[in-house]
């Protein structure tokens, strides 16, 4: 790959110097039904208590009921169940040694038996209850954003993909962000990549390549920042494919705390190119 193929420029933040009202109306903003209506209510979720080493039934089912009861508040349609029905997609809970600590490891299956997913879980010491119905708080969120991903990318990819065969991502945090850029910046990337057909995901398993970002801002001059914002693909052995560079100048501390519709707008820019990069990567010659 050329040089030029590794690095496309886009001129894609907001020139915020002549900025009003975006002519886009809603812009970054689905409402609050949206996450709900993403969700498949048709697939119901079985979610099987674990039995793993160190861990007695009773709290293989406090972490079951915990998991059940953030995906519920989420609206995801989940049961504790040791029998699923035919139909169940299935998140099992695995628990893995990592020294004296325990680290539990969600694996989405769909209802035949193929890998949809997997979330890596907070690591714990001893699994009281109270340490397990915290591990669930923090896995929930990233089981929705896995199944609101899923659900995404099989409602716009082709039947090849229905049959389950989407392309998966790895989002890696974003890097240098002030403010809350790393979040802005991480949760638009994710949606206009799923919107593109991508399942994206935590953990490494199971993704055939790997984005993050990094964010530079040159101290600032004539009371403006420049920002320089690099989208970063690689093959799933960390082999960097390319980058889609963006830089624009900002009003000085524009973006010290929110990023607001600058990370809306990054994001929505770079998502084709981050997918040219990887058909560049994967087409002969």
């Amino acid at each position: 790959m050329s040089s030029c193929d590794r690095r496309l420029l886009l001129g894609a933040l907001l020139s915020l110097a002549a900025c009003g009202r975006d002519p886009r109306p809603f812009a970054g903003n689905p409402g609050l039904n949206a996450r709900l209506l993403a969700v498949p209510f048709a697939i119901r979720l079985a979610v099987i208590p674990p039995e793993a080493p160190g861990l007695d039934p009773a709290n293989g089912r406090i972490l079951a009921d915990a998991l059940v009861e953030g995906l519920q508040r989420e609206e995801v349609p989940a049961l504790a169940t040791d029998v699923p029905l035919p139909l169940d997609w299935r998140l099992t809970t695995l628990i893995d040694d990592a020294g004296a600590m325990r680290r539990p490891r969600y694996v989405l299956t769909d209802a035949d038996g193929r890998e949809q997913g997997v979330v890596n879980g907070q690591a714990f010491l001893a699994p009281t209850p109270a340490i397990l119905r915290q591990s669930a708080a923090v896995a929930v969120p990233q089981l929705t954003r896995l199944m609101l991903s899923i659900q995404a990318a099989r409602a716009a990819a082709s039947p090849g993909a229905l049959a389950g065969a989407q392309p998966r991502i790895r989002f890696l945090p974003v890097r240098g962000a002030p403010g809350d850029g790393a979040q802005a910046l991480a949760r638009h990337m994710r949606s206009f990549m799923s919107n593109l057909g991508w399942v994206v995901q935590d953990a490494a398993e199971g993704a055939e390549y790997g984005l993050t970002a990094e964010v530079r801002i040159a101290p600032a001059r004539n009371n403006e920042q420049i920002v320089d914002l690099q989208w970063i693909v690689t093959r799933r052995d960390g082999q960097e494919l390319g980058r889609v560079v963006q830089v624009e100048g900002v009003p000085a501390g524009r973006l010290d705390r929110f990023w607001g519709d600058i990370a809306y707008v990054a994001a929505e820019q770079a998502a084709g190119s981050v997918l040219q990069i990887v058909r560049n990567a994967t087409t002969p010659g």
